[in-house]
């Protein structure tokens, strides 16, 4: 065994281990990184990036069908293994270029398993690494029912990768990651059906807009079956067969488990380290310390409150190094952070979510479906809510549903954190006809 010491080493290359590992090398450290499966993390081998390059022809089919019998006929269609070429495009030269990306600025990369010995040794393969500083951003893994035929569960990184589109697909769970399967399925040309085991999918979104999105995939012929617990998965001569303990039935051609994901805690032999954690993931203090002061802990496998999103995983990366190299010791901060689901129309939300006005918030609800930014392409909806604190008047909270959400939210997400009154969007001359331009109406 080959015994390597550092000043700090990192266990994960996604964007929260890339972005420690290339700066704390830049200010100076000795720093060494280690990853088990792709270089460069699941975000742009098998996660966000892909993701959307996939939704882009969901979108472009959206757009030109909403406009049938408007100046266009022809309703294109999803050419599978080309929009899958395409997609390996982007993906393909990730791990490469991530790898040598890291070694470029003098980081030390190795490919392997990593196990704490004890807190300042960490063993990978054949080699032993030790260090002052650990931090642990090795991220987190598709979950999987533990139900009689588990192993028949097909999960994200399969989708990812499907060679062909099967005429029927099944999504277990009803998160953002099987509503966005669930438009990017229907739009290739699938049956598409969605289980979840109660009545409230994508739970942490606002209630009345989740309903609205599901009648518009409704509309594009997904079929959500809600309040059915799933028990048994069984393959069959044409395909699996899904059954729950009452007389719940479907057949599919594939069935994808999409239960949300569970942090990768369970390899690394944290109590040989003194590291705490429970089942969301390991906890930290408002330094992102571990309970060993020695080891932090960044994205995606912390136990926390804020949403496990890639910009989230940058955000913390961002700040541990500015904590290691003493440039910021303040507690972690987190601004408003805007969550999206990319289906068909997109859902986006920000801040404080209310169902209703109350003594501290005022809740505005706009049907936004005929205004020009929406109509000229013929969207079937566009609906915007407004929270805004009745003491101060400011945005605190937004949500919308209709193709541009993405951008819009990001508009809200810049007025909740500068704290910009209504009166001074009003002041601004945006560009018209643009979706900023509506913003002065949105928020009066």
């Amino acid at each position: 065994m080959m015994r390597k010491e550092f000043d700090i080493v990192i266990i994960g290359s996604g964007v929260a281990g890339m972005t420690t590992a290339s700066n704390l090398a830049s200010a100076g450290k000795q720093v060494a990184i280690v990853e088990e499966d792709l270089w460069g993390g699941t975000c742009p081998n098998r996660g966000c990036d892909p993701k959307k390059v996939l939704i882009s022809a969901v979108e472009a089919k959206d757009h030109i069908q909403q406009l049938q019998g408007k100046g266009l006929d022809t309703i294109p269609k999803v050419n599978w293994p080309d929009l899958m070429a395409f997609k390996e495009t982007f993906t393909s030269p990730v791990p490469k270029q991530s790898k040598e990306s890291l070694e470029s600025t003098g980081v030390e990369t190795f490919t392997g398993k990593a196990e704490f010995i004890n807190d300042h040794r960490l063993k990978v393969n054949e080699d032993e690494l030790t260090a002052e500083q650990f931090i642990i951003a090795a991220g987190a893994r598709p979950s999987i029912l533990d139900i009689e035929g588990k192993e028949h569960f097909l999960t994200s990184k399969d989708f990812l990768s499907l060679p062909e589109m099967p005429e029927t697909i099944t999504l277990v769970g009803g998160g953002y990651i099987a509503f966005e399967f669930a438009a990017i399925a229907n739009a290739a040309g699938a049956k598409v059906h969605v289980i979840q085991h109660n009545d409230r999918p994508l739970k942490a979104f606002d209630r009345e807009l989740v309903d609205l999105l599901m009648e518009q995939l409704k509309s594009k012929g997904v079929t959500f079956h809600l309040n059915i617990e799933i028990s048994k998965v069984e393959k069959t001569s044409i395909g699996y067969s899904l059954r729950d303990d009452s007389n719940f039935q479907l057949n599919s051609d594939l069935v994808f488990c999409t239960t949300g994901r569970i942090p990768n805690t369970d390899t690394l032999n944290l109590e040989n380290a003194g590291v705490e954690y429970d089942k969301k993931g390991i906890t930290v203090n408002e330094s992102l310390q571990t309970s060993n002061p020695a080891i932090f802990a960044i994205g995606d496998i912390l136990s926390k409150s804020q949403p496990k999103l890639t910009p989230v995983c940058s955000f913390e990366a961002s700040y541990v190094v500015s904590y290691l190299t003493g440039k910021d010791t303040a507690s972690i901060s987190y601004p408003s952070i805007p969550t999206m689901v990319f289906s068909g129309p997109k859902l986006a939300q920000i801040g404080v979510v209310v169902d209703e006005s109350n003594d501290d918030y005022e809740l505005s609800t706009i049907d936004a479906t005929k205004w020009f930014s929406y109509h000229r392409t013929n969207e079937p909806i566009s609906k915007v809510k407004i929270i805004t604190d009745k003491k101060t008047g400011l945005l605190v909270g937004a949500a919308c549903l209709n193709n541009e959400a993405d951008e819009l939210i990001n508009y809200f997400s810049q007025l909740i954190e500068k704290k910009v009154s209504s009166s001074e969007v009003a002041k601004h001359i945006f560009a018209y006809p643009t979706i900023a331009s509506d913003l002065p109406s949105l928020y009066s």
